[in-house]
């Protein structure tokens, strides 16, 4: 048995109104405000030149519409994901939920998030047939043995890539390509998955458990291998152009005739780890590098553990990640994949208490700042706000979040307070009765 919902959510209004008040800041840092670094790259994003100008791969202002899902197993877990553009040109990211593979793999669960580069033809070809050519290779079995699953992920990776490449012989593209981080949990283990700058994070007893490791070119291992390759790591870019070293696709730095694939410049081959499964496992998290861009594995396991304790909808606590993120400064696609266990912390009347106590403490102290800034003449902004509030002392803040995690509540507040003076002034100018 197996449930799921899907939806898309937009942002709310008062956070576009935040959004188009900093966008122009935004639009003026990467559109020239630097002195020449207009269209700078982006992580995992290649150059390329039209009539001598390089277009930015950041919009004007952010899509911050969310696509966003949720689901469950029988054996167990609960998930979610959400994703949104953000500020880049376009979505690249794609995803897999199947949190029941079926038939004798019925315990077993598959999720994967691909962050796709110079376009996005390979994250979704990848999406829709990387678990094919994994569970094709015949070495994923239920009685799972533990080094015949590795190599059989390793494998369809590998059939994956040859794949794709064939894909380019054929329809003549050499660009392009995608990361991508995966997890399958089977009854007795965990296998992460990781092939790029992705990441995953296992959350065990409130504390990180587990976590991978990005494959990026200036690695000492990741390096050599490109080095030997005949390639060079410049700006930290596997020949200044490409920022990670790991990824399927990407054929143009897959040339060396005279290495095998796993020695290429940029290699297909995915970091496998089994972690075997434990009761105080709480969470597991896949995410681009949108998210890991502006949070650390800690912050991030500290965060969702106190979300968890105050909201019971798993897409809602995916949506606050995004959002963190996006107040945090993150300028990618963001995509998160959020996979509970048993152990997950539950609802918790002490944290709603709480989290009341700290909103309520919040609209206070936007009701005092906004009075006191009004006093000066001239009605604030909601900026203007924001940095009075961010030099004050708050205790109760979300741990891994911060302030920036409470934004939405004090953005809320702050339109309340504009709304209250607007109808005051009203009030006040309105003619008196002649009685």
């Amino acid at each position: 048995m197996r449930t799921s919902r899907k939806g898309s959510v937009e942002m709310p209004a008062f956070v576009r109104q935040l959004v188009k008040e900093t966008e122009k800041r935004v639009t003026s840092f990467f559109k020239g405000g630097r002195g020449g670094a207009a269209g700078e790259l982006s992580e995992g994003e290649e150059g390329g030149e039209e009539e001598g100008v390089i277009p930015s791969p950041y919009l004007d202002r952010p899509v911050l519409d969310k696509h966003m899902q949720e689901g469950c197993a029988s054996w167990g877990i609960t998930y979610a994901l959400a994703s949104m553009q953000g500020w880049r040109a376009h979505m690249e990211d794609f995803h897999n939920c199947f949190p029941q593979l079926g038939g004798e793999l019925a315990h077993w669960g598959f999720f994967a998030v691909y962050d796709g580069h110079a376009g996005n033809a390979v994250a979704q070809h990848c999406s829709r047939n990387l678990l094919d050519h994994i569970l094709g290779t015949g070495k994923i079995r239920a009685d799972e043995d533990v080094e015949r699953v590795t190599e059989g992920i390793k494998e369809g990776f590998f059939l994956m890539d040859k794949h794709l490449h064939a894909m380019a012989c054929r329809e003549g593209w050499e660009r392009g390509g995608t990361t991508v981080v995966a997890t399958a949990i089977t009854p007795h283990h965990i296998y992460f998955v990781n092939c790029g700058d992705s990441r995953a994070v296992l959350c065990r007893a409130g504390r990180v458990a587990f976590s991978t490791e990005d494959h990026k070119p200036f690695s000492p291992g990741e390096r050599e291998r490109i080095e030997s390759a005949g390639g060079s790591v410049t700006l930290q870019r596997v020949n200044g152009s490409l920022a990670v070293s790991r990824a399927l696709g990407d054929f143009s730095y897959k040339t060396a005739e005279w290495r095998p694939v796993t020695e290429q410049m940029v290699s297909p081959e995915p970091e496998v780890s089994a972690v075997e499964r434990s009761p105080a496992d709480e969470f597991l998290v896949l995410a681009c590098d949108g998210v890991w861009d502006t949070v650390t594995n800690e912050e991030l396991c500290a965060f969702i553990h106190s979300r968890l304790r105050v909201c019971t909808d798993l897409r809602e606590v995916c949506s606050q990640v995004i959002d963190l993120c996006l107040y945090k400064g993150s300028l990618d696609n963001i995509s998160i994949i959020l996979v509970c266990f048993p152990a997950a912390p539950q609802l918790s009347p002490e944290a709603l208490h709480q989290e009341a106590e700290l909103e309520d403490f919040l609209e206070s102290k936007v009701a005092e700042i906004y009075e006191e800034l009004s006093a000066r003449g001239d009605e604030p902004d909601l900026l203007s706000v924001l940095t009075v509030l961010a030099s004050t002392m708050i205790p109760g803040l979300p741990p891994g979040g911060g302030l920036q995690s409470k934004r939405n509540c004090i953005i809320s507040a702050y339109y309340q307070q504009k709304e209250v003076r607007r109808s005051r002034l009203a009030q006040e100018l309105s003619p008196t009765d002649a009685n």
